[in-house]
């Protein structure tokens, strides 16, 4: 069982009061915090695990087609049942949450607030959850940190005093979970002793940090199909950011239509761009100027598959090392390597070995010995740790399943100081996981797009600072969202950095 004996017959005791209780321990404000990690879209079926009196049900019922109301206590369940009789997307489960009565792969988003410090074995709960998740669905957790306030225990049957973030992590990992995010909700728990034994004002009242944990459900297969795609690339000129050509003083680009989800007004001008207006912010241009065209091999200039320009704000420096992720044919790499001339060195990694052979060639012509190209993925790069001044990418982490592991990579290999400046495809909400599961879309760098506030999440999750955000002035519509690029810059801390800025 997920719940204890003595758990379970505390919650029993409780169900006709807990909503008075539970006003007294924490707000609607948490629950707030918990959908918005979930970016939310009205065809979506979730579940909310141990449930309670339908606290976290009553904020999920109007954003969503159906939502699951799961919990052990029949007393509790059936206060939910009063609570709820207002919405008609409700399911209710009387069931343990090690053996939830759901489907596998059956759900958009799994919720659980204040359930899992109850739970004898944690992971094992993480896990039954991640079960019912779909592919690219997400697990939404909200609990208490790590306290020291022992009679919750004997009080509240709680089997854990809070949790320490690094372990609960962990077991998302072990639980087969990407893109993991925990962070603080800016909430708290507050509880009070009714013990004679509990001495003392300040031992009798617990005022604990609540903390929001995010993460999705890996899908499965993802290397194999990008690595494919982009090795037929290689030997061709068309896919996601079909290849620039040069006509007097512009460019022009052309792009794949994305088939059917395209309104009829968004003809495209280049990956992730089109004529709809994107929400107000700092915008750049993604183009490259016709002088950075004609300064590398036209091979290299003609065999452009990305969706931005991240040298134009790298502000490179003669002499520093810099690594290019995804580098593709080599644009961007030898871009870099005219701006940090002989006395630095740029490293350009690829995980398709067609890519790596065909950017090799195009820097010999080039004349850049400097230039190295290796063959590697982003998510575990063979690079040293704090051995580069200057990561760059072009619209190659949205091909990766698990970014955040990304971002913590390029966090290890930067040296203290060191900055990160990437273009990438980013979406103005969630796309459902039925879209995320479409592996040709992944290929075609649109379906693996994230929110832009939880990529932007994931970047501050691996500790950098000074993060920094511009936005394409269009995009394209997919499955009803907006998908658009955005140049990202962010900067590991040294000694002497502090602080965070998103503009």
């Amino acid at each position: 069982m997920c719940r204890s004996s003595s758990s379970s017959q505390y919650f029993e005791q409780v169900a006709g009061r807990w909503d008075s209780l539970r006003k007294g321990y924490f707000s609607e404000s948490v629950r707030e915090v918990a959908i918005a990690k979930a970016y939310l879209r009205p065809q979506m079926v979730v579940a909310d695990v141990g449930s309670g009196t339908g606290f976290m049900a009553a904020g999920l019922a109007p954003w969503v087609r159906q939502v699951h109301v799961i919990d052990a206590s029949a007393s509790m369940l059936e206060a939910a049942r009063r609570n709820l009789v207002g919405f008609t997307n409700i399911i209710f489960h009387v069931s343990d949450g090690l053996s939830l009565r759901l489907p596998e792969n059956s759900l958009d988003a799994v919720f659980a607030n204040m359930y899992l410090h109850h739970c004898p074995d944690p992971l094992a709960a993480i896990r039954e959850m991640v079960r019912i998740l779909r592919p690219g669905g997400r697990l939404i957790i909200t609990d208490m940190d790590a306290h020291d306030q022992v009679w919750l225990k004997e009080e509240m049957a709680d089997e854990w005093l809070g949790f320490e973030r690094d372990p609960l992590r962990n077991w998302f990992l072990k639980a087969g979970l990407v893109n993991r995010i925990v962070d603080g909700s800016g909430q708290s728990c507050v509880a009070r002793s009714e013990h004679p034994g509990v001495r003392g004002e300040a031992s009798r009242e617990a005022r604990i940090s609540v903390f929001v944990a995010v993460g999705s459900k890996a899908l499965q297969d993802i290397h194999e199909t990008v690595k494919k795609s982009y090795g037929a690339l290689a030997a061709g000129h068309s896919g996601c950011c079909s290849p620039l050509t040069l006509e007097s003083d512009e460019k022009k680009t052309t792009h794949r239509p994305l088939e059917d989800e395209l309104t009829p007004q968004t003809a495209s001008c280049g990956c992730g761009c089109s004529t709809q207006e994107v929400s107000a912010g700092e915008i750049f241009d993604p183009n490259y100027s016709p002088l950075q065209l004609l300064s590398t091999p036209p091979e290299v200039a003609e065999f452009s598959l990305g969706c931005g320009n991240p040298t134009a704000f790298a502000g490179l420096k003669p002499g520093e090392v810099v690594l290019d992720i995804g580098s593709g044919g080599g644009l961007d790499s030898l871009l870099a390597a005219k701006a940090i001339g002989p006395t630095g060195k740029v490293i350009g990694l690829d995980m398709t070995p067609a890519m790596v052979e065909r950017a090799r060639g195009a820097a010999q012509k080039a004349g850049t010995p400097w230039v190295e190209f290796r063959h590697g993925q982003a998510e575990a790069m063979p690079i040293e740790d704090g051995s580069i001044d200057v990561v760059l990418s072009n619209c190659v982490i949205n091909l990766t399943a698990d970014k955040g592991k990304v971002f913590g990579e390029v966090f290890r290999v930067l040296r203290p100081g060191g900055r990160m400046e990437i273009s990438d495809i980013v979406s103005e909400g969630s796309l459902l996981p039925d879209l995320g599961e479409d592996l040709a879309g992944w290929a075609d760098c649109v379906t693996g797009a994230l929110p832009e506030k939880e990529y932007l999440d994931l970047i501050t999750q691996a500790g950098f600072k000074q993060v920094s955000v511009r936005r394409s002035p269009a995009a394209e519509a997919y499955g009803g969202v907006k998908v658009y690029s955005v140049a990202v810059s962010a900067r590991k801390p040294s000694s002497l950095e502090n602080g965070m800025s998103i503009e």
